[in-house]
């Protein structure tokens, strides 16, 4: 058994319902019923490196950095992949430029996205024909 199963799935359309544990939600490549798979990926990533960035303070001795917001910009090169990602975090708490280059170091160990961002990591694609 796996440690992450997902479906998704998709009727008609370049809308994809997808269905994680108890919650769902909906990625749709035209941007009509939900965001585009590239705006997922960015919001899924600064999802995951907030918390990690917290962890991080902790683990350097900030137990409450207050309210911390990222604003994620990208930009996709002519294909329409990723190119380039950046974060822009806001932190209630106002720590020297040393503390906050530390935290983010361990931000970027402790990222799950962070770390599953690299070229070797694709999924190995099985087709099952006339499933339905």
């Amino acid at each position: 058994m796996s440690d992450i199963e997902t479906t998704t799935v998709s009727d008609e359309g370049f809308a994809c319902v997808n269905q994680v544990g108890e919650f769902e939600f909906t990625v749709d490549a035209t941007d009509e019923t939900g965001p585009n798979p590239n705006a997922a990926l960015v919001a899924t990533y600064a999802s995951c490196f907030l918390p990690a960035f917290r962890v991080g303070g902790q683990q350097r001795g900030h137990d409450d950095l207050g309210k911390v917001r990222i604003d994620a910009d990208a930009d996709l090169d002519e294909d329409d992949d990723l190119e380039s990602i950046r974060f822009a975090v806001h932190v209630a708490a106002d720590l020297d430029e040393e503390t906050f280059d530390e935290i983010v170091a361990r931000a970027e160990d402790i990222c799950h996205v962070h770390t599953a961002l690299r070229e070797d990591l694709q999924a190995e694609v099985d087709v099952h024909g006339d499933a339905f």
